[in-house]
């Protein structure tokens, strides 16, 4: 555990970079042998786009890292938050304990916020506009949604009171477990939901990307499910249902062209359609 640690206090840029990228690889390759759906459509189109934001994200968090830094010094200098105030625990709990309360904070809390605040749910639509969700998806995020995401993040190390070399680690599991729970894969399903007991499976996430309600709003978690389970947001869907996207911006001008995405949170507001209002009496 300790040379676990050791790694994360040191863990080059480079090496976060390849966990990224290595991450979307092994996932693109696996999606492509075992597709959950067999789209029609152009992959590495629907990939450029998708990678425009994860670079947009990639600035915004490299731009601000040094706030998370300060933060999460700051936490241990001054004995401030969770994990400064629990008694003396093993490594591997403290590690654990840390990780699930950051995932709380830095994920599903805001994500759910996302879902509930008007001016927030209009940057995040962008993420639910995707009607062919696969790997590359995991990072289609606003600029502006990666900013409030980045400040809920600071929030989260700060009443965690998480080290940095803990922030690393929750940062680089965050990125797998995102590429793998949107990952267009088939897995037995006694096996999906085996996992989705303990993490966010890729059958369990797929239903949070339904078109209409109530299954947008639902299964907020990125990496532990017990959030979902515990406050009552999990729902669960036969995975050949599921249709992709939002059901505000279905045309495809809407949801497959950059410069249109980067306008969408400016646009006027577009409430639930019919049908999504009858998803969500039911």
């Amino acid at each position: 555990m300790e040379s676990i640690i050791s790694y994360f206090e040191t863990i080059p840029s480079s090496h976060r970079s390849l966990i990224l990228v290595g991450g979307i690889t092994f996932f693109w390759l696996v999606e492509s042998a075992v597709p959950l759906f067999n789209f029609k459509y152009k992959k590495w189109s629907h990939a450029a786009i998708n990678i425009f934001f994860t670079l947009t994200t990639i600035i915004i968090n490299f731009a601000l890292a040094f706030i998370l830094l300060k933060t999460a010094d700051w936490t241990v200098d001054n004995d401030f938050g969770l994990l400064q105030w629990l008694p003396e625990m093993p490594l591997w709990l403290y590690t654990l304990v840390g990780l699930i309360f950051l995932d709380l904070i830095g994920a599903y809390f805001v994500h759910w916020a996302e879902h509930k605040v008007k001016w927030m749910w209009r940057f995040h639509l962008i993420h639910h506009t995707d009607t062919w969700v696969d790997t590359t998806s995991a990072n289609r995020h606003h600029p502006g949604e990666s900013i409030f995401r980045f400040i809920f993040t600071t929030a989260g190390v700060l009443l965690v009171g998480s080290p940095m070399w803990l922030v690393f680690m929750y940062q680089s599991i965050s990125v797998l477990l995102s590429q793998f729970n949107h990952a267009n894969i088939s897995l037995p399903r006694w096996l999906d939901t085996a996992i989705s007991y303990l993490i966010i499976s890729p059958d369990m996430h797929k239903v949070h990307h339904h078109y209409v309600l109530p299954y947008t709003n639902s299964n907020y978690g990125n990496i532990f499910s017990i959030w979902d389970r515990l406050f009552g947001t999990y729902m669960n869907m036969d995975p050949d249902k599921i249709v992709y996207g939002i059901d505000t911006h279905m045309e495809d001008h809407e949801h497959n062209k950059v410069k249109n995405l980067l306008k969408i949170p400016f646009q006027p507001y577009r409430e639930p359609t019919e049908e999504s209002l009858k998803g969500m009496a039911n």
